[in-house]
């Protein structure tokens, strides 16, 4: 795969801008109006909670919930929206779907809410995902996610923090883990740009590799040939040899005036 399939357009800062500023509108609202938005969040295995899988993800408890979320949800956006064009709009959906179906399902008897589990999907897809493809730029993309947010992975478990939906973001990681092996990508392959790049490159044929011996030394190439001189055409040719000509002036006196 060329390096030009990662390029960088409006929507790589769009995206995450505007759905992060969706969230914030909807929370100013809730709070400058007095609307409580607590109906459209997921309550599991009711029916008045059901919407709750495609609503809850766009309310947040307080303020600390949202900008928790705004931060990750800015860079994790940006990243698969840069490094996984094609992918990312689907995962973004399905990822809001399916971890909220999982908390609707397995949940708590409670209200969850908040956009953690659309966070655990890219999560999961990103990290998974760049291990799969062995590519070293999505490689290095799945080290610095599991560097700088690894300690998502304890949030999964239940029991570490009570008032946290850690069956959202179980839910979410699974579904990031699906589609990292059933979204398929491009071969990604470094461009060849020089000929020992090749896969079948043959280093014997090559002019400037056969000058090492087998101990990998440097050997200098013989001298060239004298080249053989060559006859001048001239001494061969019989209309260059020299034509000796000679040109005989005769004076003759005018004795007669009037001639």
């Amino acid at each position: 795969m060329k390096e030009q399939h990662f390029r960088f357009s409006a929507s790589v800062v769009l995206l995450p801008f505007l759905f992060v500023l969706l969230l914030w509108i909807v929370f100013w609202v809730e709070h400058r109006f007095n609307f409580d938005f607590h109906a459209g969040a997921i309550l599991p295995r009711t029916w008045e909670g059901l919407p709750g899988i495609f609503l809850s993800a766009f309310l947040h408890a307080d303020l600390e919930h949202l900008y928790n979320n705004s931060i990750s949800m800015l860079i994790f956006l940006a990243a698969i929206r840069f490094f996984y064009r094609e992918q990312s709009m689907r995962v973004f959906c399905y990822g809001i779907l399916i971890s909220g179906a999982f908390t609707w399902i397995f949940g708590r008897d409670n209200y969850h809410l908040g956009a953690s589990g659309l966070l655990y999907a890219l999560f999961g897809f990103m990290f998974f995902k760049g291990l799969v493809t062995r590519y070293y730029r999505l490689v290095a993309l799945s080290l610095a996610i599991i560097m700088f947010y690894g300690g998502m992975i304890w949030y999964v478990f239940p029991g570490v923090q009570d008032n946290i939906s850690w069956e959202g973001h179980l839910g979410g990681l699974i579904a990031g883990l699906i589609f990292a092996f059933s979204y398929k990508t491009p071969v990604y392959r470094k461009e060849i740009r020089y000929d020992w790049e090749r896969p079948d490159f043959d280093p014997m044929q090559d002019a400037f590799m056969r000058r090492f011996d087998e101990n990998g030394n440097f050997v200098n190439p013989p001298p060239p040939d004298p080249e053989p001189e060559m006859e001048s055409e001239a001494q061969d040719s019989p209309r260059s040899q020299t034509v000796d000509v000679r040109i005989r002036y005769v004076l003759r006196q005018n004795l007669d005036p009037e001639a």
